[in-house]
């Protein structure tokens, strides 16, 4: 090893920068604005260099928040879950409520059909028999972050019309 790479005794190696941090970390997934900023923060960075790194990763267009809710959105909308869970998530990365309707409102989702695939996917394809196992898959449903006019169609439908004891 050279003397040039070999590190001196008691010498610390040198800080990587609040930009250079964010950098790494974006090279691994999509980041929100938020998420980094706390990272950052949390990393020991001081909120001026933080703010300043935050800034120039946008204007190098590196990141975007726009584009990691796109991408959070069909992530989740893959994974199974439903419109409700898409908000909190959306939320919680702190966009605002008429942002998150507008990114929901323009995915083109069968949130009905997205819940009975949930159901076949977790159950089979087997019907519930009993008021029990109808509930526990509602809850699932509801843990899914599906609204309860959907879980309710969802669960009829898996039950077919035939099994319907109301009809």
């Amino acid at each position: 090893m050279s003397s040039s790479r070999r590190a001196r005794p008691g010498a610390a190696p040198p800080k990587p920068s609040a930009y250079d941090r964010a950098l790494r970390m974006l090279a691994r997934r999509e980041y929100s604005s938020r998420e980094l900023r706390t990272r950052l923060t949390q990393l020991g960075h001081v909120e001026a260099e933080v703010t300043a790194a935050l800034e120039r990763l946008d204007a190098d267009h590196y990141q975007d928040d726009q584009r990691f809710a796109g991408m959070l959105v069909r992530s989740r909308i893959a994974q199974g879950y439903g419109p409700l869970r898409l908000h909190a998530e959306l939320k919680s990365h702190g966009f605002a409520d008429a942002r998150i309707r507008e990114l929901l409102d323009a995915v083109e989702v069968d949130w009905d059909a997205c819940a009975v695939a949930q159901l076949r996917r977790r159950y089979g394809g087997d019907s519930p028999g009993d008021r029990a196992t109808r509930a526990r898959r509602a809850q699932f449903l509801l843990r899914r972050g599906f609204a309860a006019a959907t879980v309710r169609a969802a669960t009829q439908a898996d039950m077919g019309p035939s099994a319907d004891p109301e009809s």
